[in-house]
């Protein structure tokens, strides 16, 4: 076998960055085969132990001195990163594009990453969350790590963070930046071209943001979400997004209301780098044939402009592509901010765009009469823009069918999310059905491993189901919340929430799905005994879903709600 420094490529225009990477290198392999000797752990071994650096329910509520300090997290961060065997001056050779944004961030990764992709890249790709398995935040090459190199990987770096720990006070870093940090060895150590990552909330100071030289920033569409952390306005918001931005590094943002869009210009200016607006997509002047996008959905259009305007500048600094001339600094005396230039998308630009695939967003599966609409939108404007879809996408299938056709919301909402606000927007597609579960792949026992969250008890998980539920049945102007005489509790758990209007609540996802599709899914054929029992009165209203020519099921208000229903609806991604 080859040594493992042999094989490293160099590049000659960059000496300095090539041997420190050599070096690098070297050190982390070193470490990983330390650990890898110590620890002949399995995959499960490895997502378990990353599963105890969640933080528990109970002591969640305690978390605000971390919110009131961040530049002490933000150091901490630093700290663990070093802990681990990198400094943050090591992340400079990864060439990073750094992405934030309340809406449509990671479907601008995704675009971002498949177009240098096509350019013969080798990429790295860091999101959040993931759908089925932890594998899927960290991807190179656009496929998410093997469950081998995933288990390698992370008992190197839990094995240097472990055995300096008690010189620490005996401090883990949490699950998303223990995650972070793997993702940055990972990327190093397979010597990807380009690395982009995805803020995780915010992005002054996400963990993400120890990135000192990103090579281009973007922060795609903005809008109010985690109001406790990055504040109660979209002004505050976007004070927050920008904080990602760095000097000299230039940044694409597409169109904002114009409030944020003034913090935004603002930001730029205070910390001295070019902003730049990306122009609507259709304005790319292209000789061929129209954009397509892989994503559907209008609302992606957004997205893939400031995909485009990334990869561009990227290749421009890589000297694939010539450079425009040097892009201005926001004015102090200028409420404008400068337009992105127009240009003629590369064939290897439009095909990447074509080709993108995000699972869980604008997402559509046909499983026989059965069609599933799958989107993670979970604040107003995504949840407006899926709407949108759905309706565009649900009223074109119905032409096409010659029978009754049953509509079926699948719906949860997490964290502070009010429910009731979207609720209120999907009202207007006219579901026949409205069906509330936690987000529970399955019974609590069976869960599976990755996608366990310690961060919300289980009664607050019901609760919110039940607090949904009211709001729907508000909406339909029938009232509140049921009493607890009308649940139906096995174990602890309630099965079924009955009323006389058509919505229910059920203990989790798969047991939602079972009833929804009475046995008419073929790839939800389970074994009769894991089929949730259900009260007489809401047997009987399956009655039309037994006899519908199609069954029309939008599941949205949660990605996690999504990833647990593609693990039974496409059980490959599970395996």
């Amino acid at each position: 076998m080859a040594h493992p420094l042999r094989s490293l490529r160099v590049h000659a225009a960059r000496p300095r960055a090539s041997v420190r990477r050599v070096f690098l290198a070297a050190r982390i392999l070193s470490l990983s085969t330390k650990a890898a000797r110590a620890h002949r752990m399995e995959y499960q071994d490895a997502v378990r132990a990353l599963n105890s650096l969640q933080t528990n329910a109970s002591a969640l509520e305690h978390t605000c001195e971390g919110r009131s300090q961040p530049q002490v997290q933000l150091q901490a961060m630093r700290d663990f990163l070093r802990r681990s065997g990198l400094t943050v001056e090591d992340l400079d050779s990864l060439n990073i594009i750094h992405v934030a944004g309340t809406k449509g961030k990671g479907s601008t990764c995704a675009f971002t990453e498949r177009i240098l992709r096509n350019y013969g890249f080798r990429t790295g790709f860091y999101s959040s969350p993931h759908l089925v398995q932890v594998r899927e935040r960290v991807r190179i090459d656009g496929q998410p790590i093997g469950k081998e190199l995933f288990t390698k990987y992370f008992w190197s770096v839990y094995g240097q963070l472990d055995e300096s720990k008690d010189a620490y006070g005996g401090s883990m870093p949490s699950y998303f930046r223990f995650l972070t940090l793997l993702a940055f060895h990972v990327f190093l150590q397979e010597k990807v071209d380009v690395a982009v990552i995805e803020v995780g909330i915010g992005g002054a100071y996400d963990c993400t943001n120890i990135i000192r030289k990103p090579w281009v920033c973007g922060i795609s569409s903005l809008g109010i979400d985690h109001t406790s952390i990055l504040g109660d306005t979209i002004e505050k918001i976007a004070w927050q997004k920008a904080g990602i931005l760095k000097p000299g590094v230039p940044a694409f943002t597409v169109a904002q209301p114009p409030g944020p869009m003034v913090v935004l210009r603002e930001r730029a200016r205070e910390i001295g780098c070019p902003l730049l607006v990306c122009p609507e997509l259709d304005e790319y002047e292209s000789p061929g044939p129209p954009l397509r996008l892989g994503l559907a959905g209008h609302h992606q259009r957004s997205n893939a402009t400031l995909a485009l305007q990334l990869c561009r500048n990227w290749l421009q600094r890589r000297g694939i592509l010539v450079r425009d001339n040097q892009w201005p600094l926001p004015s102090a005396d200028s409420a404008v901010v400068s337009m992105a230039t127009v240009f003629h998308p590369s064939a290897k630009m439009m095909k990447g765009l074509a080709e993108t695939e995000w699972p869980g967003r604008s997402h559509t599966i046909r499983h026989g009469p059965l069609t599933y609409f799958l989107d993670g939108a979970h604040t107003t404007g995504s949840v407006l823009a899926c709407v949108r879809w759905f309706r565009k996408e649900a009223a074109t299938l119905e032409r096409t069918v010659g029978g009754p056709v049953v509509r079926v919301l699948l719906f949860n909402a997490t964290g502070e999310r009010d429910s009731g606000a979207l609720l209120k927007l999907l009202w207007p597609c006219h579901f026949d059905f409205a069906v509330f579960c936690p987000n529970l792949t399955e019974s609590v026992a069976s869960c599976s491993i990755d996608q366990q969250n310690f961060n919300v008890t289980l009664e607050n998980m019901l609760t919110r189901c039940l607090d949904s539920q009211s709001s729907w049945r508000t909406l339909s102007g029938r009232g509140g919340r049921l009493a607890d005489d009308q649940l139906v509790f096995q174990n602890q758990l309630p099965l079924v929430a009955e009323q006389r209007t058509d919505s229910l609540v059920f203990p989790c996802i798969l047991s939602a799905l079972q009833w929804i599709s009475q046995g008419r899914d073929p790839v939800l054929g389970v074994p009769d005994q894991r089929v949730a029992a259900v009260q007489p009165g809401v047997a009987a209203r399956a009655q039309a879903l037994q006899e519908a020519a199609s069954i029309q099921v939008l599941i949205t208000g949660s990605l996690y709600l999504v990833g647990g229903a593609l693990t039974h609806l496409v059980p490959s991604l599970a395996s």
